[in-house]
């Protein structure tokens, strides 16, 4: 099995056809998408095995976003590269039929061989998820971020106003963070409540390590009162990690959509995660 690193610098053999996929699964029992040297559960090393069960033969997949540990995925796109005959439907159910049950296939498509999963993507977006209640869940305990504070989200959304847009986010990434570049793009940065649910819906070019949950530990501290509306502009200006907020847990984070030109006419998440949500959102 193949790394992203390894499978990035492989082009397509000229006997094989790309195929895109779609992704869900729960990843409170893998250290994160990426498979590892170390053997350590993945999601990726799961999907690979699968559909290389139905391919019979060794396959790599490339993701759009290489989730943490604890996080979770309801459209995490893929492509592969495959010379086997087999139908879109065959490669769906053949995969599901040899995953774990918290790993699914959405789909399969075969695909303009210049796609790539995390090249060709133009944007990533995600769901922060927070349970705004006194007592701990029982149900979903590992599928939403449980805080007892009472937040404050009018508060939580005026500060997030001052993420959106082009910035140097060397406060909002992990110190291990391996991004040649701290510059990233937010698109749209919203908070709204949903009963005691709370959703913080965040897109960008692409993310940091850490990024999403760094921005929701500081909107978290900013809603509960702890600290001032202009404290998330003032974490981002400091341009230093040591002066930012407290990570918040993976458990409620979803990746729910990557964006693609038109031209590739992939299927779109209907409706967008993660699904406990429904519609919600749309």
């Amino acid at each position: 099995m193949s790394n992203d690193a390894v499978g990035e610098a492989e082009s397509l053999d000229s006997a094989s056809r790309r195929f895109a996929a779609s992704v869900q699964y729960d990843g409170h029992a893998y250290h994160g998408w990426q498979a590892q040297r170390s053997g350590v559960a993945s999601v990726q090393r799961h999907v690979e095995a699968a559909l290389g069960r139905v391919a019979d033969h060794e396959v790599t997949v490339i993701c759009a976003g290489r989730t943490d540990s604890g996080v979770h995925a309801s459209h995490q796109v893929i492509h592969f590269d495959s010379p086997a005959e087999r139908t879109e439907r065959g490669w769906t159910f053949g995969a599901n039929a040899n995953l774990p049950d918290d790993i699914a296939i959405n789909w399969v498509v075969e695909i303009d061989p210049e796609f790539h999963a995390r090249f060709s993507a133009i944007y990533r977006r995600y769901r922060y998820v927070i349970l705004n209640q006194p007592t701990r869940p029982a149900i979903l305990p590992r599928g939403v971020t449980w805080n007892y504070r009472p937040l404050d989200v009018a508060r939580m959304a005026e500060a997030a106003k001052a993420l959106v847009g082009e910035h140097d986010f060397s406060s909002y990434r992990a110190v291990g963070c391996q991004a040649k570049s701290p510059v990233r793009t937010i698109s749209h940065l919203r908070v709204e409540r949903f009963g005691p649910l709370i959703v913080i819906d965040v897109q960008a070019n692409a993310f940091l390590h850490h990024m999403v949950r760094n921005i929701a530990g500081v909107l978290m501290a900013i809603g509960c009162g702890k600290e001032p509306v202009s404290w998330a502009r003032q974490v981002l200006e400091h341009r230093d990690r040591a002066r930012g907020g407290v990570t918040a847990p993976p458990y409620g984070l979803y990746f729910v959509d990557v964006g693609y030109p038109e031209r590739f006419a992939l299927p779109r998440p209907q409706p967008m995660g993660p699904m406990f949500l429904g519609a919600l959102l749309d």
